[in-house]
């Protein structure tokens, strides 16, 4: 009998705790479009990927001459230089591609690199606002999926507050 009410007991003060859970949800990557930093964030990305690109064009062009000079004088050379020349061009291909590929992972890395102190901002700001509040949990929407959500409980314009960041009004 006493484990019964042990054990009905235990249950009433875990639903009570359970009940008393508070839990939130913001919009980060709106907050992160709205901060002035991210043009400038975003203004320093380009400007390295305007970087990489003259460095991918200018071994674009020297593939290009490259063959082009091979079709010229494809009829008059011998089949070793042609040899040559093919294994040559075969390299510069693969050495384009391989730029390419780790242009892309290096503008990913600068991109997250320049991001970083953005999304700490934010977090900092995010705890501020819900250990003020008393949430328990605050979920991004973005990348989330919701059957149902509360909007009483999204804190995006608090946070928005918090950071001194100014809101566009949109004109209808």
């Amino acid at each position: 009998m006493k484990s019964k009410i042990i054990c009905i007991c235990f249950i009433i003060i875990n639903t009570i705790t359970v009940g008393q859970t508070k839990i939130g949800t913001v919009d980060s990557e709106y907050i992160i479009s709205l901060m002035p930093e991210a043009t400038i964030v975003m203004k320093r990305s380009q400007a390295y990927g305007a970087k990489l690109d003259s460095s991918f064009s200018v071994k674009v062009k020297k593939y290009q001459l490259k063959v082009e000079e091979f079709k010229k004088n494809e009829k008059s050379l011998g089949v070793l230089a042609k040899q040559t020349d093919l294994q040559e061009l075969s390299d510069m291909e693969a050495d384009i591609k391989k730029y390419q590929q780790n242009g892309s992972q290096l503008m990913q890395l600068k991109k997250n690199e320049l991001m970083r102190p953005l999304y700490k901002k934010l977090s900092d700001a995010i705890s501020v606002i819900a250990k003020a509040d008393g949430y328990s949990q605050i979920l991004t929407i973005t990348g989330n999926e919701f059957a149902y959500m509360d909007n009483k409980f999204d804190i995006t314009e608090l946070v928005i507050k918090n950071l001194g960041i100014k809101v566009p009004t949109t004109t209808k």
